[in-house]
């Protein structure tokens, strides 16, 4: 009932000024409803061969898990090239097997869940202020959509954002590859595992982005507040002791033709370091916590590479492709256990077989770990996502079919099927095997 009473309370004056109007001609102070959503996620993970298991494990006899996530989306001009955005969301649910036992994350959607004492309430998912400096005369249209207002703005242009929002708002976004609520559902297509993103429980943080915005290519730079520990709720303040910093340059020479985007990232938080949790742990004769070692000013640095490719179908047929690799010497820390990752896609339109609307996917994934985190794994240590008790190490393999049929405007229901190798990066477990159905009503 809380959400429902933010919700409408915050439609009303945007209703009201839909009224008076009948175009898309910006207001002042007049908030705007940018778009609503729905998804709901039923999936299932079949048995797999299990030898040994830790709660972290992924359950050896199968698992069946519904997820559920709302969102409303707002935004609002203001005066001398500013914006206000404010998005609401709730999440009810679980993902399967608690949402850990792998890499990749094989219900996208469950980050939004945070842990079991966040509760089920609505949250402010993002806000906070853009503002744009024009460079130039030429200007280019602006659809409506989330984070979106509707109009012109510059084609070249400096712009900042500061407040709260999702580093994967602005930096690793790929036109095929970027939602689990629409696209594929695994975490290892809609962002490049190994970019340790600064986030907290849900995936957001409070920071601010820099951008150089010109019609062939772009630079952003953006530092956010990290979690004070390891998939932690709370964030760390002052960003002098503890960010998450990452620069990002894109080239697409054709607003509707290929694109290619590296990124690089610095995190500097209070993390473990997984060759010293070893040290003690042998010293102790205890098993090695990487937690115990944490410490004030560790960094871990790395990159991602991501391209897109549009082929036919005004580009709604086209291949993607990411790499992503991290230093992997101190812990995984915010979105998942991965310190290297290479993923590969397609999206088909359904215009091939006459269903324009309809959208097939299907993608490949490998994830590795580097030889200090499959230690500390072997060692019986544990992350917030992965630790079997044992480790016979493997590259964890994955892959991904899905087909969006869209009834009617507005309504996508999507069957997804993922088959995993070494789940956990482990031999001794799996395969694992999971089908889903989503079904996604968005406005």
């Amino acid at each position: 009932m809380r959400f429902r009473f933010i919700f409408f309370a915050a439609l009303a004056p945007v209703v009201c000024a839909s009224v008076s109007r009948a175009d898309d001609d910006v207001r002042l102070f007049m908030p705007q409803l940018l778009g609503a959503q729905y998804t709901l996620i039923d999936q299932h993970q079949y048995a797999l061969r299990s030898p040994y298991a830790s709660r972290l494990s992924l359950h050896a006899s199968g698992d069946s898990e519904r997820s559920h996530t709302f969102g409303a989306y707002f935004g609002v001009p203001l005066p001398a090239h500013l914006q206000l955005y404010f998005d609401v969301e709730m999440f009810k649910g679980e993902g399967v097997s608690n949402a850990t036992g792998a890499g990749g994350i094989v219900n996208g959607d469950v980050v939004h869940s945070g842990n079991a004492d966040l509760g089920k309430r609505a949250y402010v998912a993002r806000r906070y202020l853009r503002w744009s400096l024009p460079l130039g005369s030429e200007t280019q249209k602006v659809e409506r959509a989330q984070d979106q207002l509707p109009g012109t703005e510059a084609a070249r242009r400096i712009e900042t954002k500061i407040g709260r929002m999702s580093a994967g708002d602005d930096f690793d976004k790929n036109r095929y590859a970027n939602s689990a609520r629409t696209q594929f559902l695994n975490g290892a297509f809609f962002n490049a595992l190994a970019w340790d993103y600064a986030a907290d429980t849900r995936g957001y943080t409070n920071g601010a982005v820099f951008a150089y915005v010109a019609p062939v290519w772009t630079f952003r730079y953006g530092v956010y507040q990290m979690p004070t520990q390891s998939n932690g709720q709370t964030l760390e303040w002052p960003v002098k002791r503890a960010r998450g910093e990452q620069a990002e340059v894109d080239v697409q020479p054709d607003s509707d033709g290929w694109a290619v985007r590296a990124l690089v990232y610095r995190n500097v938080a209070r993390m473990g370091i997984y060759r010293d949790a070893l040290a003690i742990a042998r010293a102790t004769g205890t098993v090695p916590d990487i937690r115990a070692d944490d410490r004030d000013g560790r960094r871990k640095y790395g990159y991602a590479l991501n391209a897109e490719l549009p082929l036919a179908d005004d580009g709604d047929t086209g291949l993607f492709a990411r790499y992503g690799w991290n230093d992997g010497k101190t812990e995984s820390f915010a979105f998942t256990e991965v310190d290297r990752d290479a993923s590969i896609g397609a999206q088909v339109s359904g215009a091939r077989w006459h269903r324009a609307r309809d959208r097939l996917g299907i993608a490949f994934d490998v994830n590795a770990l580097s030889r200090d985190h499959r230690d500390y794994l072997a060692a019986g240590g544990e992350g917030f996502l992965l630790g079997d008790g044992a480790l016979n190490y493997g590259q964890e393999k994955i892959a991904e079919v899905y087909y969006a049929f869209q009834p009617f405007a507005h309504f996508t229901l999507s069957p997804d099927f993922q088959f995993i190798r070494n789940p956990g990066f482990n031999r001794d477990r799996g395969p694992a095997k999971f089908i889903a159905l989503r079904a996604h009503l968005e406005y």
